[in-house]
């Protein structure tokens, strides 16, 4: 159990196997503080999103279990309860590519949202919050889903989540097929909606740059495990992540393994 009351999510050592046979995540552990952007990086297929699905429970519509370890959110086992549960909690995930219900608008879509509420003033002050952050979401809300942008409908998305009145968020892959002003447009959101309303964010990424400027604290994955942590800033500094995430090594980008003192620049896991 978590001992520390400022830690909203605990995750210590889970592995994740699909179909009973393929181990996606070995032992991984991180925490997230309450009231705090954590971030998850890395590359396609490192883990990320794995992990937020097992936080959320949503692994078994993937044919994935948690084998091993333990989830805790406010000190409390959560491997077993629902996705609705976890819901009911204040604990909602933005899933990757968006899925937005194309043939609704964007306010129906928002609606959506708010099908665990049943206060129906608090569901039109949320649905009012939600404006307020998005305001281009308020100039499109007559409009169905499927004739808006990428950007729009990441923030319906976002916006979604919000209807649930959360108190934690796990956004995945924000960033995806977005223009770069957009996405940050999109986090900037993020980190107004930590600072003013105090929602606590566990972002997978793979725009390490992005997810390091408005991040608290960083975990890189690589072949689901956590190979590095520390806070944004010594992580952004960093000339590993500067060389090999960040792109800054002065040269094209590489993977660690195209590298061949592969052994030797990764001291953290000697």
């Amino acid at each position: 159990m978590s001992t520390n009351p400022n830690i909203v999510l605990n995750v210590n050592g889970i592995e994740v196997i699909y179909n009973h046979v393929i181990l996606v995540l070995k032992g991984v552990s991180l925490n997230v503080p309450e009231g705090k952007i954590a971030a998850i990086l890395g590359g396609n297929g490192a883990g990320k999103t794995t992990t937020l699905r097992a936080i959320s429970n949503l692994l078994k519509g993937e044919r994935g279990e948690v084998t091993k370890g333990s989830i805790e959110l406010r000190g409390e086992r959560i491997e077993n309860l629902s996705p609705a549960d976890l819901v009911n909690r204040g604990v909602v995930q933005v899933m990757e590519g968006r899925h937005c219900f194309a043939h609704l608008t964007i306010e129906e879509n928002l609606m959506t949202g708010s099908y665990t509420r049943t206060d129906k003033a608090e569901v039109a002050r949320n649905l009012e919050k939600v404006y307020n952050y998005f305001p281009r979401l308020k100039t499109r809300r007559t409009s169905q889903a499927a004739y808006t942008s990428g950007g729009e409908q990441q923030m319906c998305a976002i916006g979604r989540a919000l209807m649930a009145n959360p108190s934690v968020v796990l956004l995945d892959e924000p960033s995806m097929g977005l223009a770069p002003q957009i996405v940050e447009e999109v986090f900037e959101i993020v980190k107004d909606l930590n600072t003013k309303e105090k929602v606590t964010f566990l972002i997978a990424e793979q725009n390490t740059n992005m997810a390091l400027k408005y991040a608290d604290y960083g975990y890189i994955m690589e072949s689901g495990r956590i190979v590095m942590d520390g806070a944004a800033g010594d992580l952004r500094n960093n000339e590993d992540v500067k060389e090999f995430y960040l792109g800054m090594g002065g040269g094209e980008r590489k993977s660690f393994k195209d590298v061949k003192s592969y052994k030797r620049r990764k001291r953290w896991l000697a």
